[in-house]
């Protein structure tokens, strides 16, 4: 087996946690000369699953999306529950909180980073996938999301 614990090595997405989505937004669409994204909520607890340090998680945030190239940026704001966006953002104010990557078999993704020492933060479920934080923060300088589609 490869020493590689991402077997994918694009980023396929860059999340930033904002105060303010409609601002940032508006920002992004007046310097790249684009339209304003639209944001949602997402999905509550029940469908999600959300999971932050290993406790169910009411955490919800508003999302939008932008795509550039083969790389997009997420904006996220969330609310006063507590995830990993609520804490990077109240920690470290706004900016980047993770860097993504598509990966096959998550589950087992999961396992091999935390045999190496590195955790899960916060884990789950949207419509077509799901997703997993994991804590890289001290090794990387940024949290390392994978991605996971679902097979069709």
């Amino acid at each position: 087996m490869d020493n590689s614990l991402i077997t994918n090595q694009v980023i396929v997405q860059i999340g930033l946690v904002v105060h303010d989505i409609e601002a940032t937004s508006q920002a992004y669409a007046k310097i790249f000369g684009i339209e304003k994204p639209k944001w949602f909520l997402t999905d509550p607890m029940e469908q999600t699953q959300c999971e932050y340090k290993g406790n169910p998680s009411e955490a919800r945030a508003k999302l939008a999306f932008l795509n550039f190239g083969q790389v997009q940026v997420e904006l996220i704001e969330p609310d006063g529950h507590s995830s990993t966006w609520r804490d990077h953002l109240d920690a470290h104010g706004e900016g980047v909180h993770h860097i993504a990557f598509m990966v096959e078999n998550m589950g087992e993704r999961v396992k091999l980073f935390e045999q190496r020492g590195i955790s899960l933060v916060q884990k789950g479920e949207y419509t077509g996938g799901r997703y997993a934080y994991l804590d890289t923060s001290n090794e990387l300088k940024v949290i390392l999301e994978l991605l996971e589609k679902d097979k069709k």
